[in-house]
């Protein structure tokens, strides 16, 4: 049950940075839409990807020293949830 729970924390900490990045930028673009009238819907695509892009670039290494570390601890438990 530990090691569910510990999964669910993990997948929330390592989507949250993308996510939080998508969400704040589609906020600015939608308040620049507003303010200009611009009502296309591809607008916010391109600069949402692009965001998303250097936040993986910036946490990636963190977010695979997380994954690396709690697969590890995964594998070290196998014997004690088996048995």
């Amino acid at each position: 049950m530990t090691m569910g729970r510990d999964a669910l924390e993990l997948t929330l900490m390592l989507s949250a940075p993308p996510l939080l990045a998508a969400l704040i930028i589609g906020l600015l673009v939608s308040i620049f839409q507003a303010a200009t009238q611009i009502n296309e819907q591809t607008l916010s695509f391109i600069p949402k990807l692009a965001g998303m892009f250097i936040v993986l670039l910036v946490a990636g290494p963190w977010m695979v020293g997380m994954m690396v570390e709690y697969i590890q601890t995964l594998f070290s438990n196998i014997p004690w949830m088996v048995g």
